[in-house]
């Protein structure tokens, strides 16, 4: 099942194909996200949002802006920013610093808020993969997706310079 035949035509019909799929589990995931953590009782925040207080989160631990929109591949430093400050407005995360460089780090309601968000997920989307991959093949699906991040990485560098 492809969304573009035209391409699918080509050398690599199964990239077509799994383009397609990516871009239906990318919607999906997005939506999972807000829903959940409006369940969680945490209503407005964007996927990126979501994703930003998560990697927050991640290891406890003060992160950057630079730390946090590497992990994330985030390119536009703005995005990464306005999400921070909205967290902050909602007191899901405090600034702070580490030498002159700015940092941020979870707040106490931030870290409650993710453990709802866990456990909602824990209870609905662990609960309904479990019959599916098992967690050897999930995790080579996470690595054959990184390789084609690397992959779509280096073509959009390369489509630059076209």
């Amino acid at each position: 099942m492809v969304s573009s035949q035209h391409l699918a035509e080509g050398s690599s019909p199964g990239l077509s194909e799994l383009e397609f799929g990516v871009t239906q589990v990318f919607h999906a995931f997005s939506r999972w996200m807000v829903r959940c953590m409006t369940a969680a009782g945490q209503p407005g925040l964007s996927a990126m949002e979501i994703l930003i207080l998560h990697s927050i989160r991640h290891r406890d631990r003060p992160k950057t802006l630079a730390d946090i929109c590497l992990v994330l591949d985030i390119n536009d430093t703005h995005v990464a920013s306005y999400a921070i400050r909205k967290l902050e407005a909602a007191g899901l995360v405090h600034g702070g610093r580490a030498g002159k460089e700015k940092t941020v780090r979870i707040s106490e309601d931030g870290i409650e808020l993710c453990g709802r968000y866990a456990r909602i997920r824990e209870e609905l989307l662990v609960r309904a993969t479990s019959a599916g991959p098992s967690q050897e093949e999930l995790s080579n699906m996470a690595s054959v997706l990184r390789h084609l991040s690397g992959c779509y990485d280096q073509a959009a560098r390369a489509a630059a310079t076209i």
